[in-house]
């Protein structure tokens, strides 16, 4: 009987991963964080003759919090993000998965067809590396975003190199650059309309993610970057294993 409800809950998980594909890579997440932590609950209860459902149940409270955590330390962040960015558009939030996002609209960060940091959006960018370097065990991934003037021959490159340039903007102020990982989805994420030019200029934007990884899990990981290297390239793999992959 155990034995059919283990084969069970683990295609069951297996199913729920795969019906992931269309959301957000937030949802992804957190989803896939409770969907497995069910099953594996519910593996739990099977194997030491509890009940499944009640494995299940403890199974997703603890997968959905996925990789990160809410630390003192990041809303103390948050905190100090939305008092540097009051009044500026920017959007400082927590989401499901406990990761602090900070979406900045292009009439802050970057002009049309430019990658380079405009001078307002330099100070909410000092704040920000001032954080980072207070939380070591943060880390960090930037994607950038155009809207659909030109091709994505254009567009693809032209994100990366918004995300590139405020990655650099930080490791300029003390952030290693092992922390942050960036991507460049192009004009393939819109927020609003690109027909209209305050629509676009809604999709010109950098969205910056930060999660604090708990201690534990960054000391039993450390080795394993030691060892390789290709830290940066390692790492990026690892943070974007969970999300859509950059657009090219």
């Amino acid at each position: 009987m155990r034995k059919h409800i283990v084969l069970a809950a683990a295609t069951a998980a297996a199913l729920f991963i795969s019906g992931c594909a269309n959301m957000s890579d937030t949802q992804r997440r957190t989803a896939t964080g409770a969907g497995v932590g069910a099953a594996a609950g519910a593996v739990l209860g099977a194997v030491t003759g509890g009940r499944a459902g009640t494995g299940a149940v403890i199974g997703a409270g603890v997968g959905a919090l996925g990789t990160y955590i809410w630390s003192q330390n990041m809303e103390k962040q948050k905190r100090e993000m939305e008092q540097a960015t009051q009044g500026t558009g920017v959007n400082v939030s927590q989401t499901a998965d406990n990761q602090l996002k900070l979406d900045i609209p292009s009439d802050i960060s970057f002009d049309t067809n430019r990658s380079d940091i405009k001078g307002n959006f330099a100070p909410i960018l000092d704040r920000f590396a001032e954080g980072l370097r207070n939380n070591p065990n943060a880390e960090v991934r930037i994607i950038g975003h155009t809207d659909s003037t030109g091709s994505d021959a254009i567009n693809n490159p032209l994100s990366l190199d918004r995300a590139n340039s405020t990655r650099n903007y930080l490791t300029m102020r003390g952030v290693s650059g092992a922390r942050i990982a960036t991507e460049g989805r192009g004009s393939h994420q819109p927020v609003a309309s690109n027909d209209s030019a305050s629509g676009r200029a809604m999709n010109r934007r950098v969205e910056i993610f930060v999660g604090e990884i708990p201690q534990q899990h960054q000391q039993q990981q450390q080795p394993q970057y030691q060892q390789q290297p290709q830290y940066q390239d390692r790492k990026s793999t690892r943070l974007n294993s969970s999300h859509d992959q950059i657009s090219y």
